[in-house]
């Protein structure tokens, strides 16, 4: 394991095994289980990356992709200053998801991944119809989001923003949405063409006294396995889910009024 870098290849985290990047270790590896396949039948991964940042999701997968299966294809409301291997990627696109993306056509995507976006909108309807929109039939959709526990992202959701009005807080805070597990699974299901066939959760309890845990394998091994037992009691939820075959759910109508857009 390189040192400061987090599972060896995360330069912005000095923990060996930081429980805040290991959503992008799991990524990694569902993508990586994707590659030999691809490689059988002699075929390109397509992969897009919704709100990419800085391209951190790379830097997990192409680990996992000796050979260069996968095509990496980038798009957020704004292209990183300092984006990881810009030079190498396949497209890099600007554009507001709320706008539904209509710079890229409609299932062409093996795999397409959006990671601590949607909690940043203030609706997310067309966002997930999106996403579902330009995967593949039978490709892979990877959404990841911050929960809270059932009830308690009600409270987050309409009393905290009650609360900070009261008070005359006046820089909005950058999350508009609150998720419980149940209540972004429905969201999921209401807007995508898509079946949900695993969720794990991530970072029970970490930071504070206990970051100095996260150099050791086990604490993360520990909390990977309470993830897939408890995802919904973590403070992150990845939804893995499969588009179906036959599309069944319609785009709904974009809004003429300006919106929020991804972070």
């Amino acid at each position: 394991m390189t040192k400061g870098m987090a599972y060896g290849v995360d330069p912005t985290r000095s923990e060996y095994y930081s429980l805040r990047q290991a959503r992008y270790h799991a990524i990694g590896e569902e993508v990586g289980r994707l590659i030999p396949e691809f490689q059988r039948r002699g075929e390109t991964l397509r992969l897009l990356d919704v709100g990419f940042w800085n391209g951190v999701s790379r830097r997990y997968i192409e680990v996992n992709d000796p050979k260069n299966t996968v095509e990496f294809n980038g798009a957020d409301l704004k292209l990183h200053h300092a984006i990881y291997k810009q030079d190498s990627w396949n497209s890099l696109h600007e554009g507001d998801l709320l706008a539904g993306f209509p710079f890229l056509d409609s299932n062409q995507f093996d795999v397409v991944i959006c990671e601590q976006v949607l909690e940043h909108l203030p609706h997310i309807n067309i966002a997930l119809a999106t996403l579902s929109r330009v995967v593949k039939p039978g490709g892979m959709l990877i959404l990841g989001v911050p929960i809270f526990p059932p009830g308690v992202h009600l409270v987050r959701r309409h009393v905290v923003p009650a609360c900070d009005r009261l008070v005359g807080k006046k820089k909005p805070r950058s999350h508009l949405q609150a998720f419980s597990r149940a209540s972004f699974e429905a969201a999921v299901d209401k807007n995508c063409d898509v079946d949900i066939v695993a969720r794990r959760g991530f970072r029970m309890v970490s930071g504070g006294l206990l970051r100095g845990l996260e150099n050791r394998r086990w604490w993360w091994q520990a909390n990977r396995t309470l993830g897939e037992w408890l995802p919904g009691l973590c403070t992150e939820l990845q939804v893995i889910a499969i588009k179906r075959t036959a599309a069944t759910i319609p785009m709904p109508a974009v809004p003429d009024t300006p919106s929020a857009a991804a972070a």
